[in-house]
């Protein structure tokens, strides 16, 4: 058994819990509280998946294998569970959405990186698109000459939108990503990236050249990820003083609310819905897919939902299997309308449901999102379509939620698509 069914074993389970404060009235400052308490679990299991991938990157630098390549793959697959599940914060809580481009941006040039091949296509006018730091030791982007002979945490960092184009991702998951899988050249048709292993060979078996600076890549863009894994860990600890959480409990409990619940709808609507699902499906681009490289995304999609069942219900499981649970605001639901209650929670059932079939259509059927999407391909289509509506469908529970509790006009993020 892999560790991504180990994984989603653990948050399957979670699908039958009911959270133990169910019959106990609630107030909205203790669900404020549990939603820094549940922020900073799912935090502190991102950095800990993180840093697992880092031994794992390491163990395989010293001595490349296929093998080795092989667990770190499954490593970034694990380290993708908890995160895909903190972006429910992003949207609402500034501090976390200024912070997050630095870690999961995309999509991505990644011939700002690495090799690639001749015909790929990549942003019109982005003249970092083919710079290849991993090849150079001195780039010239437009008028500025760059020094990226020693590669550091801190170069990665700088090198984020390097020419003023948003393509230029030099950093976070989806580099690293990019740095083990190498690229999807299967179009629509099955497959993920085919890296070698002997990328990573020093001497005579290095294959692509380069073998030691990709290497120094990969270690320095690992290293970024936990050390900004580190610091929002910090921000929603109870341990620390003068950090996020302590603002976001000083203030209004209603504001509070706001930021839940908007998060939730915002990242159901606009994000998932919108630039996740609706720009990919409509442009039938590859391009757009999520973890493009390693045809992860029915996992990144199935963990942004998991995320936002997480807040509504103020559980969490961690990925040791322990769970976190907590006052939420489907117990303020319930407190104020029954019935709503009731109907809201099947909303949610039906909506993760669906999502789930995403899975369902990669790990059994063998049809990833990349081929569900093809403009050939009219039942992947009608499958990701049927997501895109119920998505936006739990979205009008989420806003119908937020009435019940006294958060009026909540406006969800659109990304200004329509639906």
């Amino acid at each position: 058994m892999n560790v991504t069914t180990v994984l989603k074993g653990a948050v399957a389970a979670s699908l039958i819990i009911t959270s133990s404060t169910a019959l106990a009235a609630v107030t909205k400052d203790q669900v404020v509280e549990h939603y820094a308490d549940l922020a900073h679990a799912v935090f502190a299991d991102a950095l800990k998946t993180a840093e697992d991938l880092d031994t794992s990157i390491n163990t395989f630098l010293a001595q490349p294998t296929e093998l080795g390549l092989a667990n770190v793959k499954q490593a970034w697959i694990a380290a993708r569970v908890p995160y895909q599940q903190t972006e429910v914060f992003r949207f609402g809580n500034a501090i976390v959405d200024d912070w997050e481009g630095q870690l999961n941006a995309w999509p991505l040039d990644e011939g700002l990186i690495d090799y690639v091949a001749a015909d790929y296509q990549y942003e019109l006018g982005n003249e970092g698109a083919n710079a290849n730091i991993v090849a150079n030791e001195r780039l010239t982007i437009g008028a500025t000459t760059l020094d990226v002979e020693i590669i550091t945490p801190e170069l990665v960092a700088n090198l984020n939108e390097v020419g003023g184009s948003e393509a230029n991702v030099a950093s976070g998951y989806h580099a690293i990503e990019f740095l083990l899988w190498g690229q999807d050249l299967n179009g629509t048709e099955a497959g993920a990236g085919e890296r070698p292993y002997t990328d990573y060979v020093v001497g005579e078996g290095c294959t692509n050249g380069h073998c030691e600076r990709r290497a120094e890549y990969l270690k320095a863009a690992s290293s970024l990820l936990i050390q900004d894994l580190q610091w929002m860990e910090k921000q929603w600890s109870s341990a620390e003083q003068g950090n996020y959480r302590e603002q976001l409990l000083a203030d209004n409990e209603n504001n509070g609310l706001r930021k839940m619940l908007f998060g939730m709808g915002s990242l159901s609507l606009g994000e998932l819905a919108g630039e996740r699902m609706k720009v990919a499906l409509e442009a039938n681009s590859t391009e757009d897919e999520h973890d493009c490289f390693s045809d992860n995304t029915h996992n990144s999609h199935y963990y942004n939902e998991q995320g936002i069942y997480n807040v509504y219900t103020g559980t969490y499981v961690r990925v040791d299997g322990t769970l976190v649970d907590g006052p939420s605001i489907a117990n303020l639901v319930e407190q104020k309308d029954r019935s709503a209650a009731k109907e809201i929670q099947k909303q949610f059932d039906l909506a993760r449901a669906q999502v789930g079939k995403l899975v369902t259509s990669a790990e059994k059927d063998n049809q990833y999102f990349d081929q569900l999407i093809a403009a050939n391909n009219p039942r992947g289509n009608l499958l990701v379509n049927d997501t895109i509506v119920a998505l936006v469908a739990q979205t009008g529970s989420i806003e119908r939620a937020a009435t019940i509790v006294g958060v009026d006009s909540l406006s969800p993020d659109t990304a200004d698509h329509e639906f």
